[in-house]
């Protein structure tokens, strides 16, 4: 029964049922020497007769990027030009306008065209821009707004992205082989497929606290390591990519506010400024006489401030107050003494023993006459010989 099953899947597998001819293997799709990702060249001979209607596009841009625009348009309708597309600015309005004409062959550099209006309202610069014409080169415009609803949390992990002086920004351009402008709500990217999507990745994963970049960018040189590697060309690398386990950070609780005991009755009315004029009866003051009250009052403030500032500036020149030692009580001078003079007595006990611990008694017998040494004579200070 087993070997009638596998006959069975074999012949299945073999005889496999296509839709059309496009899903049948073509013999270039294991072809190592295609790379099926390449983006040949658009040749203008692959569309002669051109466009056979007039395909339009426009994009507003905001009002603080109107002067630069004004200052750059004929930079980019120069460059749209070469392609065969018009580019027309309408500053009323706010707008630009791209549409193709007789002299456009590429089908899909309109598209392109839309991509750079796109990236020229979201702040990217004209020359950068403009690379967008380019067949090799694509770009992303990723709204991160919308991710976080906090706006002091949002600008952190807007910060994270950028990092110290650009460093972070800067990293990340070189790996990802992009060009990355991070701005208001948006971050575009421009660059390869490939590249593109890591950007995505990135910036998706930093605003939503999955990763830091900085965790990203340690794992792109190590995958950029692995790739120079032609042993290791074919195998997994999940052993050799670090990991990032994320840490629980304690937080500060939130402060409960007491609630008020509940009551009916709406609390009283305060007093109105004229309610308290008439009450001390300012109000009925001409208006000479409340100036000079305020003035009076004024001056009262800044003679108590001032001796506030010039006694706190007096502190500093008053010295410190010595301690000076207390008399000391009759119990304590008493026990003082009687500690002095206990000291006393064992040192003299001490010195006792010693001596008598040390005694010679060969030193006390007394020496024969004879062997008695003989005493210098003196000699007087008188003397003539």
């Amino acid at each position: 029964m087993g070997k009638v099953e596998t006959e069975v899947n074999e012949a299945n597998n073999q005889k496999k049922k296509h839709k059309g001819k496009h899903d049948k293997p073509k013999p270039w799709d294991d072809d190592p020497n295609i790379d099926h990702w390449k983006v040949e060249k658009f040749d203008p001979s692959w569309n002669e007769s051109g466009m056979l209607e007039v395909s339009e596009f426009a994009t507003l841009f905001p009002s603080y990027r109107e002067k630069y625009i004004r200052d750059v348009w004929p930079m980019v309708k120069s460059a749209l030009k070469e392609h065969g597309i018009e580019g027309r600015l309408d500053l009323v309005e706010g707008s630009m306008t791209v549409l193709t004409t007789r002299k456009t062959r590429d089908p899909y550099i309109i598209i392109k065209s839309r991509d750079l209006l796109k990236l020229l309202s979201r702040g990217v610069p004209a020359p950068q821009a403009i690379k967008i014409l380019n067949d090799e080169m694509q770009c992303d415009v990723i709204k991160i707004g919308g991710m976080v609803h906090n706006k002091e949390r949002f600008v952190k992990r807007r910060q994270h992205l950028v990092g110290a002086n650009s460093s972070t920004l800067k990293a990340l351009e070189i790996l990802t082989g992009c060009y990355i402008l991070v701005q208001g709500h948006t971050v575009a990217a421009m660059g390869s497929f490939k590249g593109l999507k890591q950007v995505r990745k990135i910036v998706e994963e930093c605003m939503l606290n999955k990763m830091h970049p900085v965790h990203h960018i340690k794992i792109l040189m190590m995958k950029k390591e692995l790739e120079n590697n032609p042993a290791l060309k074919n195998e997994s690398w999940d052993r050799f990519l670090p990991k990032f386990n994320k840490k629980n950070v304690q937080r500060k609780k939130p402060k409960k506010k007491e609630k008020k005991e509940y009551t009916p009755f709406p609390p009283p009315q305060q007093p109105s400024k004229f309610d308290i004029q008439l009450e001390t009866g300012e109000y009925f003051l001409s208006e000479q006489k409340k100036t000079a009250k305020k003035w009076r009052e004024k001056q009262d403030k800044q003679a108590e401030k001032s001796a506030e500032n010039k006694r706190k500036r007096e502190e500093a020149f008053v010295p410190p107050k010595e301690t000076v030692k207390g008399n000391t009580s009759k119990s304590e001078e008493e026990d003082l003494a009687t500690m002095t003079m206990s000291i006393k007595q064992k040192a003299k006990d001490f010195v006792k023993k010693k001596r008598d611990e040390n005694v010679n008694p060969e030193d006390y017998i007394t020496v024969a006459s004879s062997e008695q040494p003989k005493k210098k004579k003196q000699k007087s200070k008188f003397s003539f010989f």
